[in-house]
C-alpha cells in the first residue's frame, strides 16, 4: 500500500479540476483499504488514514471553491492583518471606576 503524504492546499490549488476528480477518486480508494485494514489488524500506521481524509478535505474544499466562484482566501500577513487599538491606561481607568 502507497504511504499517505501530507498534501499542501497550495498544491491542490495548482491542479485542474480534472486531475482533482481523479486524486479524490484514488483518496478514496486508498481510504477504502485503510479502513479495511484497519477493521482486520494489519493496519501499522493509523495516521495514513487521518492524511487520507484530510487531503480528501482539502480536494472537497477547492472544489466547492471553484463550483461558487470563491478565489482563494489569502493569508493575511502580520503588518496588513485588522488588529483591535491596544487598551491604553486611561481606558483601562475609566473601566474600572464605571464598576
Amino acid at each position: 500500500m502507497a504511504k499517505a503524504k501530507t498534501v499542501k492546499i497550495a498544491d491542490v490549488r495548482s491542479k485542474s479540476d480534472d486531475e482533482l476528480k481523479k486524486e479524490l477518486m484514488d483518496l478514496r480508494k486508498e481510504q477504502f483499504n485503510l479502513r479495511i485494514q484497519r477493521t482486520t489488524g494489519q493496519l501499522e500506521n493509523n495516521s495514513n488514514l487521518r492524511q487520507a481524509r484530510r487531503t480528501i478535505a482539502r480536494i472537497k474544499t477547492v472544489q466547492t471553491e471553484r463550483s461558487k466562484g470563491l478565489a482563494a482566501p489569502e493569508k493575511a500577513s502580520s503588518k496588513t492583518a485588522a488588529k483591535k487599538p491596544a487598551k491604553t491606561a486611561a481606558v483601562k481607568k475609566k473601566k474600572e471606576v464605571k464598576e
